[in-house]
């Protein structure tokens, strides 16, 4: 029988990971006509099946007063516990009519359980799912132990009692086998492990004449290595490892492209890496500008790709993370049949490593042995071949909808009893 399927987060926008997983999950409960619909502060959702509340943002002015009064401080001030329940009340009401508004069945709370990245909507959300006992199915991305910014604060009790809470009538579901191990150490509720997806039963498409002059755009020569790095410029994506690869390449034909913009954590690891490059001698090109998330022309006229149409013309993706809860990049890498370098960070080794990829692998640091191995994949088009179809058809077996489909079949029969 189908449902209406409510799915709750502060952001249904762009392209960070609860938006992009969110929409993979609502494609794959449409295949059982279950129909979704969409409540958060920002939303690129269609208006017909959106809810949007602002202050559901957690960029809201109100949630980053807030924000800035409760981390880093082991006290709080009575006022701030009153803007607390306030907005948590209005919030609660707004949960209210959202499921009136489209009938709902169940709910599919996305990261706001696990992160409190908006403390009152996670208040909200528990309240609402104590006093109705409506089925929920919390999906987890990544926990407030998880980052240190939340380590030092003022508000333990509203952690311990929403991020996540206890009730019989929700499930649990995380993207890798440490948030699963913490969930039940520091909470006590069991989870379902449940990665990224990727639609490895559908490949994608040709390149069309819209991407056909990626290169010529973005400056590069037809026999030009184009090496990809498909990340925002922060410290932890480990960029300057993508760097030394480049430099010990020693080829002119390599160059190295990033994606996505910096500016999240400042400007500085930016500085540093357009440092190192020079230094080394690396071509390395910051294209955030004529990348989006829709494809336009900007104010000059020039087109304005999107990361997919990058993929369609890279030779080659480093991914040097120090950490990712999962890691959608390499995903998308395989999706795209390309070969990667990989940093082996703590998810990866224990969850993905273990399924057979053939991927060229970083213990922290890139060596000249690795550098080696690198030109020979792109140099040897057979080679290349083998190592990305070989990857696809793992990627396919793991990771792909059906993951999502047969899981989430169990879990709605489970919470309704069809």
């Amino acid at each position: 029988m189908s449902k209406n399927i409510g799915f709750i987060s502060t952001r249904f926008a762009g392209q960070d990971g609860v938006s992009l997983e969110s929409a993979k999950w609502a494609e794959v409960l449409w295949e059982d006509r279950h129909i979704s619909y969409w409540y958060s502060g920002q939303s690129d959702r269609s208006p017909e099946i959106s809810h949007v509340v602002p202050e559901a943002y957690f960029g809201f002015p109100e949630n980053k007063w807030i924000n800035e009064r409760i981390w880093g401080s082991g006290s709080r001030d009575r006022f701030v516990s009153s803007r607390i329940r306030e907005l948590s009340e209005y919030l609660k009401s707004t949960l209210y009519k959202f499921v009136d508004k489209f009938n709902l069945d169940i709910l599919i709370p996305q990261n706001c359980l696990a992160i409190p990245m908006n403390l009152p909507l996670g208040i909200a959300l528990t309240e609402f799912l104590s006093e109705t006992q409506m089925p929920a199915i919390a999906h987890h991305h990544d926990f407030f132990w998880e980052r240190t910014r939340f380590s030092v604060n003022s508000v333990p009790e509203y952690l311990d009692m929403s991020f996540p809470p206890k009730f019989e009538n929700m499930r649990n579901v995380v993207i890798n086998q440490e948030a699963q191990e913490q969930l039940a150490l520091r909470k006590g509720l069991s989870s379902l492990v449940i990665p990224n997806v990727f639609d490895f039963d559908n490949p994608p498409e040709h390149v069309d004449d819209y991407a056909s002059d990626v290169r010529k755009e973005l400056g590069l020569e037809e026999d030009d290595f184009f090496i990809l790095q498909p990340t925002r410029v922060v410290p932890r994506k480990g960029i300057e490892q993508a760097i030394k690869l480049v430099s010990l390449l020693k080829d002119s034909r390599c160059k190295l492209v990033i994606s996505h913009e910096a500016g999240d954590e400042g400007y500085e690891y930016l500085g540093m890496l357009e440092q190192l490059a020079n230094e080394e001698g690396v071509d390395m090109r910051v294209v955030a500008d004529r990348v989006g998330e829709v494809r336009q022309r900007d104010s000059e006229g020039r087109k304005i790709y999107t990361l997919w149409d990058l993929y369609h013309h890279a030779d080659f993706v480093t991914y040097p993370s120090l950490y990712e809860g999962f890691g959608n990049a390499l995903l998308e890498a395989i999706y795209f049949r390309k070969p990667v370098l990989i940093n082996r960070y703590s998810i990866f080794v224990r969850d993905i490593e273990p399924k057979g990829f053939k991927l060229l692998t970083m213990d922290g640091f890139v060596t000249p042995s690795l550098a080696g191995r690198v030109r020979q994949i792109l140099t040897n088009k057979k080679l290349r071949e083998e190592i990305v179809d070989h990857n696809y058809a793992v990627a396919r077996q793991f990771y792909s909808y059906s993951v999502v489909r047969s899981n989430l079949r169990a879990f709605i029969s489970s919470l309704t009893g069809y």
